[in-house]
This record gives C-alpha cells, sequence and structure tokens, in this order.
C-alpha cells in the first residue's frame, strides 16, 4: 500500500515540500497538501500588490497548476489526532468534519498575529499577512486620497493623509516603500492635495530597521526612505490604537486613519490546539525537522523552531522564517522522508544564507549577497531578478514581467474595487423539515429565531436519550460558538418555515461589550459555563 504523506499549509514551506516529495517518489506515495485556499501566494510580492505595481492576481499561483500529481484538498485545519494519525478538516461549504489519515504529516501552516499587548491595534491596523490583506490595503489607500480631496475639515484631512507603517523588518519597509512610491505618483491625480501636506512614518522598537541586514545597509535604508518623506521613529513601539489615533510609547499622539501592521507574530490557533510544546510560539523540531516525540511528524516554515547546530540557544543558531530558507528546508524534509520510509539515516538541515534581499520604492533596494553588500538600482533590479526567478511557473512570471514594465511606463490603476464576503450579521431562510445543522458540525454562527420556529435535538452523553426543545420568535440557539467551541453538541431543524437572523463570534461579543442590556441578558448563560463577556459591570438600568 502506498504511503499516504499529508502536508498542512500550501505557502512556501507546504507548497515546496509537496514539490519534492513528488520528484522523490513519483507515485509510489500518496501526496495531499491541505490549504485554506487553493492558490499558493508569494508573499515576497504582497508590498508591490498593495502599491499597485501589480495587479493581486500575478502574486498568486494555483496549487492544482504548480503541484502536478498532488492531491490538493481546499480546507480549513480543525485538528490532529496524532495518536490515530487523522487530521479533521472541514471542507468546502460542508460544516461536517473529514478526517483525512496520514502515514507521514509536515506541519507547514506558518504563524498568525496578535495584537493583544496593544489595546485597539487588533480592531483598527490593517494586516500584511495574506493576499486580501494587501488588497485591502491599496484600497485603503485610494479611499483616502479620495477623500482628502474632497473634504473641507482640516482634521480630517491631516488624518487620511497620515498613513502609518509599524514594524521595521524587511515586510514594514517594502511596505511603507510601496505606499509611498504609489502615493506620489497618484498626487497628480488629486490637485486638491498638497504633497506637503502627505506624511508616511514607519515605526520600529528597535534601535534600527532591518535587523537582519548588515548595519551599512540598514543605514542606506533610512537614509533613502527619509530623502523620500519618510519619517523613521526608532526605539518607539504602540501603546494604544483607536480608528483615528495612534498612541506610542513615548506619548505621541498622531492622527491617522491608516495603521498597517507587520508586528506581532504568533502561533495560530489551529497549532495551538494541537498539542504540541510550543518554544518562542514555534513549534521546536530538531536538526532533521522531525518534530520530537513523533517519528513521522514534522514541521518546517514559519511555524517550525529549527536548530542550525546542536545546542541551539541564540537567536541566529535558529533558521529565520524566510522563503529563502523555507525553500531549503522543505527540500530537506522531503529527503528525510524519503529516509525514513526506506529505512535510511536522517541528515540534518544545514543551510547557509546566500544574503538578503528588501525593496525600498522609487527603484531602490539593499542586498547583501554572499557578504556584499550593494544599494540603490543594482540592488533592486538582483531583487526583482531573484524573485522573478523563484516564482512557480513560467505564464506566473511573464505576468509579472509585464506588469512590471508597464508600471514603468504609466501611472498606476487608482481603481478602486471592494469585495464583499458573507456579512458577519444576516438572515436566513429555512423551509419546514431543512436542517440548519448536525451534532458534530462546525460551530459558524449565533441564531435568533425571527419568525416561524425551529426543534433543537440534543442527545444524553449518559443515556443516550434524545432531547426535543422548540424554539420560536425571539428565542436563540448556537451558543457554543460563543464559547469558543468548534463543534456542534445539537441537531437543529427547522420545524415550520422560518427566517433567522445569524451572527458571528465577533459580531455577538462587540454587541455584548457595547450593549449592557444585550451583555446582562447573556451573563446568566455565560456564567454557568465560566465564560467571561466583555465589558464592564456599571448599572444595566434595570
Amino acid at each position: 500500500m502506498a504511503t499516504r504523506i499529508v502536508v498542512l499549509g500550501g505557502g512556501f514551506g507546504g507548497m515546496y515540500t509537496a514539490r519534492a516529495l513528488r520528484r522523490r517518489f513519483g507515485r509510489k506515495a500518496e501526496i495531499e497538501v491541505i490549504n485554506a485556499q487553493n492558490y499558493f501566494v508569494f508573499q515576497p510580492l504582497l508590498p508591490e500588490v498593495a502599491g499597485g505595481s501589480i495587479t493581486p492576481a500575478h502574486a498568486v499561483s494555483p496549487l492544482r497548476f504548480v503541484l502536478d500529481g498532488v492531491f490538493v484538498r481546499k480546507a480549513v485545519v480543525d485538528s490532529v489526532d496524532f495518536e490515530r494519525k487523522v487530521v479533521t478538516v472541514f471542507q468546502g461549504i460542508q460544516r461536517r468534519p473529514t478526517e483525512v489519515p496520514y502515514d507521514h504529516l509536515v506541519i507547514a501552516l506558518g504563524q498568525g498575529t496578535d495584537f493583544s499587548r496593544m489595546p485597539g491595534l487588533e480592531e483598527h491596523a490593517l494586516k500584511m499577512k495574506t493576499l486580501e490583506d494587501a488588497r485591502r490595503l491599496r484600497g485603503h489607500i485610494i479611499e483616502q486620497l479620495e477623500h482628502a480631496q474632497v473634504t473641507e475639515l482640516p482634521d480630517t484631512k491631516r488624518g487620511a493623509l497620515t498613513f502609518t507603517v509599524v514594524g521595521g523588518g524587511f515586510s514594514g519597509v517594502e511596505t511603507v516603500g510601496e505606499m509611498k512610491e504609489m502615493i506620489d505618483r497618484s498626487l497628480r491625480f488629486y490637485p486638491k492635495i498638497d504633497p506637503s501636506e502627505v506624511r508616511v512614518q514607519l515605526i520600529e522598537f528597535a534601535p534600527r530597521i532591518l535587523n537582519e541586514m548588515p548595519e551599512p545597509l540598514a543605514d542606506y535604508a533610512v537614509g533613502h526612505l527619509e530623502r523620500h518623506g519618510i519619517e523613521i521613529k526608532l526605539r518607539t513601539g504602540v501603546k494604544s490604537a483607536t480608528h483615528r489615533q495612534l498612541v506610542t510609547t513615548d506619548g505621541e499622539v498622531i492622527d491617522t486613519r491608516t495603521i498597517v501592521a507587520t508586528i506581532g507574530n504568533a502561533p495560530l490557533p489551529v497549532v495551538q490546539r494541537m498539542g504540541l510544546p510550543l518554544d518562542k510560539g514555534r513549534i521546536p523540531v530538531d536538526r532533521t525537522l522531525r518534530v520530537a516525540g513523533h517519528d513521522n511528524v514534522w514541521a518546517l516554515g514559519d511555524c517550525a523552531l529549527i536548530p542550525l547546530k546542536e545546542g541551539a540557544s541564540e537567536r541566529i543558531d535558529f533558521a529565520p522564517p524566510t522563503a529563502q530558507f523555507a525553500v531549503r528546508e522543505a527540500k530537506r524534509v522531503a529527503a528525510n522522508i524519503a529516509a525514513a520510509v526506506r529505512g535510511r539515516d536522517l541528515k540534518p538541515f544545514a543551510y547557509a544564507s546566500r544574503g538578503a534581499l528588501a525593496s525600498l520604492g522609487a527603484k531602490r533596494g539593499v542586498a547583501n549577497v554572499f557578504g556584499h553588500n550593494i544599494t540603490g538600482f543594482p540592488a533592486w533590479f538582483i531583487w526583482r531578478s531573484y524573485y522573478l526567478a523563484l516564482l512557480p511557473g513560467i505564464g506566473t512570471r511573464i505576468r509579472v514581467m509585464i506588469n512590471w514594465s508597464l508600471d514603468m511606463l504609466g501611472a498606476r490603476s487608482l481603481v478602486q474595487l471592494k469585495f464583499y464576503g458573507k456579512p458577519p450579521l444576516r438572515y436566513v431562510y429555512y423551509r419546514a423539515g431543512d436542517r440548519i445543522y448536525n451534532a458534530g458540525d462546525r460551530s459558524d454562527g449565533f441564531y435568533t429565531v425571527i419568525s416561524g420556529s425551529v426543534e433543537m435535538e440534543r442527545p444524553d452523553p449518559e443515556t443516550g436519550e434524545t432531547t426535543l426543545r422548540v424554539i420560536g420568535p425571539g428565542g436563540h440557539f448556537g451558543e457554543r460558538l460563543i464559547l469558543g467551541a468548534t463543534r456542534r453538541k445539537t441537531t437543529v431543524r427547522a420545524k415550520e418555515d422560518c427566517k433567522v437572523l445569524v451572527m458571528n463570534r465577533e459580531e455577538f461579543l462587540m454587541l455584548a461589550e457595547g450593549f449592557s442590556a444585550f451583555r446582562e441578558y447573556f451573563r446568566p448563560y455565560m456564567d454557568k459555563r465560566g465564560v467571561t463577556l466583555p465589558g464592564g459591570d456599571e448599572d444595566t438600568g434595570r
């Protein structure tokens, strides 16, 4: 029977691992990639998507195109049972869980964000992790320019034209450079905006930006950004944020309607639920990229803490979370899985960085290549050439080259496209007998009956008997979502034609925080289950 190898994640680590496994095993192994999206995101190009130099579709590649011979499953990973060797996922519109068995498991899920130590940043900051983040940032910048063009209120205009990026690493520096270039090249279409009114700033808590690069290159980057009108604030952190202001650790209050946060990396909730030990928010592995205590579980990329030598303890002793390293880690983990399957010795991951690259906008960059420092246009050209070569698929490379060529010849598009997903608060109609959800389904909403009625079946875990409860107008169900549960315990069907209001967890908690009557109504239910609702204990007026 063919060996089943399941790869969680379709980023640099996951996608390149699947490709390397396919080359090593051919059709002698079943290789499957599970990813929430059906495409691979080339993250180094996200700042260029945000800045409008390339279109969003050209920063991604369909996984099925680049992974010939690999089974791609578009699904959300819910949990992993390491004893049974099963991954549980939710796929498509299906709310029933699906179990995916494996012989070897590769975890390459990347990282999420955590802004909890900076009040307001989660609610009001734009991120730069996904394609949707980059697309949203571009639309937001255009919206601020449009508003500043027509407003008659000086304070409003000042806030709209103040753009703040938090984080002086590669992502933050490249994002702020692309933002400034896009704004500068667009102002001729906004005659009521004077260039002197635009304020773009980069905030970094460390003593310098681009800590991963030699100091002379960081100094050049600071000089270039400042010459192009970008303020650099070093040794400065974020204390809090609102929808109109950012407060720094220095006590400065910045009026801004644009906060882009490229900081706060944290393990994804699904990784935390796996029950594996975490170190610095990442899964520790040995030098062969195998997870301790599991002969058939491997991890790489941003979610893994990978030692580069025995007895690693300092930051430089571990592999950095970069695309360059992820590609090499993928080759090593594929080779070691092949060795494990064939009963051969595993080899440790060993790789010396060839250097680092960063684009600064305005056709300038910095590069350290094999120990040589390069700045200006040559570094920018090397940056583009390297990532163009790394793009998967000749078609994608050609399209990106065309985008870059057109960008040098004309203005960047200011078309503002909005994309709408499923609204967080929505009405749903059901006919009598329709299933709303089954026990074991994914928890995806809190429901309130507007008209008609529903019938809830609740099995007793001890006796196995089922109790029925009819819920009519004004009643509610699905509270397990608010408790943070991922699975349903009951089955609910429409008893008659009915209309229900469905609310996501985030919106429920927002209402609980903002409306005391709403909060007090649900407090007894939540208190019984040990859940604290947001909001104070102020007088409810009852």
